[in-house]
């Protein structure tokens, strides 16, 4: 099987990547992929990549001739976007957000066409829509917000976020990329009758990943406070009460090599992949992690809301796990004791990825 990976210097895609390769032996499988090199410290993953006989090639998705090279392919997996939920708005530049996000991912659909070969999209929870999920019923237990247990209806529940639960904008100018990516993946491959699975991704978080808010909250946090960096609660009167969950890229890999083994035409082809109810933690939390590791520190509180804040968001896996039987194997507290235990390796790790 020949794998191709967009975005494969980055956090996940590196680990994917890294994960797959792990998995096979080099006859069963070879994986390439392509990356433009632009993630300030993603340039570090192109030794250890290559050094496990993965080819990676620096080129940009928003071009097509920098695809050309994709030949003979059996599976593509999209791990490339700009995440940030504030790309387009914080930066000023809208459109090379869609031209990352959706011109980027109709070229390697392009290539799939071409190819006949599937195609993965690692999209994201931002797809769901934002009032609903700013007006969830929440209630604070002294450290997190917490789902009211009455609040059961369509598209959440006592697991978390469905995949029912509404995509009506707004979702933010990321979330419209990702969700418009999701629906032109399926159209090609109904069009052009090739397998595509769409995997909607919680919070992803490992050792290694950036030290940047907008590409993974809990290594941020972790870095910061272990290099001693200010750091703030936003929102919410400055409670750090807001709760994510998280999930770790080798537990997306194990799903990843499912997906990419079979294809079987009873399955939803879009699915929640996160951490789930398991994984969920806050901010507040994950200070209490930090200062029962490292010491205490102060937290500075600055209650005003930014565009797209969000109170509560856990995606429910049920549908992963019963189509697939696929659970998260690595545990919130795990992952926060691996990207510890890296943190404490690195001298500045911050400043090598701002």
């Amino acid at each position: 099987m020949k794998i191709l990976i967009s975005g494969i210097c980055g956090f996940v895609g590196s680990q994917i990547a890294l994960a797959i390769r792990q998995r096979f032996s080099g006859d069963q499988i070879e994986i390439f992929g392509v990356d433009n090199l632009s993630r300030r410290g993603s340039w570090r993953n192109v030794d250890r990549l290559r050094n496990l006989g993965i080819c990676v090639v620096h080129g940009d998705v928003r071009l097509a001739q920098d695809l050309e090279f994709c030949r003979g392919i059996d599976w593509l997996i999209d791990a490339a976007a700009n995440p940030s939920v504030l790309a387009g708005i914080k930066d000023g530049d809208s459109r090379k957000l869609v031209d990352s996000n959706l011109g980027g991912t109709v070229n390697l659909l392009e290539c799939c066409r071409r190819e006949n070969a599937g195609f993965i999209l690692l999209s994201t929870s931002r797809v769901y829509s934002i009032p609903p999920l700013a007006s969830l019923s929440v209630i604070d237990d002294g450290s997190a917000f917490q789902l009211e247990d009455e609040q059961v209806s369509k598209g959440e529940g006592v697991h978390g976020i469905r995949e029912d639960f509404s995509t009506e904008p707004p979702v933010s100018l990321y979330g419209i990329t990702k969700l418009a990516s999701e629906k032109i993946a399926l159209e090609y491959g109904s069009a052009f009758d090739f397998p595509v699975w769409v995997n909607r991704c919680g919070v992803m978080a490992g050792a290694g990943q950036f030290g940047k808010a907008d590409q993974g909250i809990f290594a941020y946090w972790l870095h910061s406070w272990r290099e001693d960096h200010p750091l703030k609660y936003i929102g919410f009167g400055g409670s750090g009460f807001q709760v994510r969950d998280c999930l770790h890229p080798k537990d997306l890999a194990r799903l990843l090599v499912m997906q990419m083994n079979e294809f079987p035409q009873d399955h939803p082809r879009t699915i929640n992949v996160s951490g789930g109810m398991d994984s969920a933690i806050s901010l507040r939390q994950l200070s209490d992690f930090c200062s029962n590791r490292w010491g205490a520190k102060v937290v500075e509180a600055a209650g005003g809301n930014r565009v797209y804040d969000l109170p509560w968001v856990v995606l429910d896996h049920s549908l992963a796990s019963e189509t697939w039987g696929w659970q998260p194997e690595m545990g919130v507290y795990e992952i926060l004791s691996e990207i510890a235990e890296f943190a404490e390796s690195q001298d500045d790790w911050i400043g090598l990825s701002k």
